[in-house]
């Protein structure tokens, strides 16, 4: 029976910086279809991961190291991720991987989702709290940190949810160019069609928001070490 201790150890060394677990009993308000049983009925434990994401990206006056790098780490999570299932595999522990960047529409709510949510699964397993602008706040390292999740059918010993980051100053809300985040939940397609696609006079496609990431006070953590810019 593999432990949680050795769970971590495992996705520490294929080169997540975050890691932790969740019980089915913090899934009770997932929508309808997208809860974790709905994928493997088996589950019994939500293993989330995260691997930090460059701050120096949001420093740039060319959105294209910050398209690059988030169009780079989605394979690098989703190979983590497969390498995981097949390392547990070893240990007795059958484990399913979550693709990181592929949604489909929920025709129940009119929003796009993944088949499990990351961002709710990294709350749930402790490695964070969903700020005002949706974005997964850690301590470590704020939002600049990006998702992976694993369905196990072993239930872990779940990690203890971290204490509220955000304190809802707003300031996300009042950046936000096309006010996508002025409701209780975000403007998906608002946001998505302001913010990605093809660049009209370079023909590249690129991410070209990120204000709210760029403007929330936490978007480092408050335990990240790189120094603040002069």
């Amino acid at each position: 029976m593999i432990t949680k201790e050795k769970t971590k150890e495992i996705m520490f060394s294929l080169g997540a910086d975050l890691c932790g677990i969740a019980g089915m009993d913090r899934f009770v308000d997932a929508p309808r279809g997208y809860h974790p049983l709905d994928v493997l009925p088996s589950c019994k434990s939500v293993i989330s991961f995260g691997c930090r994401f460059p701050v120096g990206t949001l420093h740039c006056s060319s959105d294209i190291p910050y398209t690059r790098v988030r169009n780079s780490i989605t394979p690098k999570m989703d190979a983590i991720a497969l390498d995981f299932c097949i390392e547990m595999e070893k240990h007795q522990a059958i484990c399913v991987p979550i693709p990181t960047n592929e949604s489909q529409w929920d025709t129940n709510t009119n929003r796009w989702r993944s088949i499990i949510s990351l961002k709710h699964a990294a709350q749930a397993a402790g490695l964070g709290v969903i700020g005002r602008h949706s974005l997964l706040i850690t301590p470590e390292f704020g939002s600049m940190v990006w998702l992976g999740a694993i369905l196990c059918e072993q239930e872990l010993e779940p990690d203890e949810m971290k204490e509220p980051l955000c304190n809802h100053c707003n300031l996300c809300v009042d950046a936000c160019p096309v006010h996508a985040l002025e409701g209780p939940e975000l403007k998906q397609q608002v946001c998505y069609d302001y913010a990605f696609g093809d660049d009209k006079e370079t023909k590249v496609w690129k991410i070209s928001c990120h204000k709210c990431r760029d403007i929330c006070p936490y978007n480092l953590g408050c335990q990240n070490t790189i120094p603040e810019r002069v």
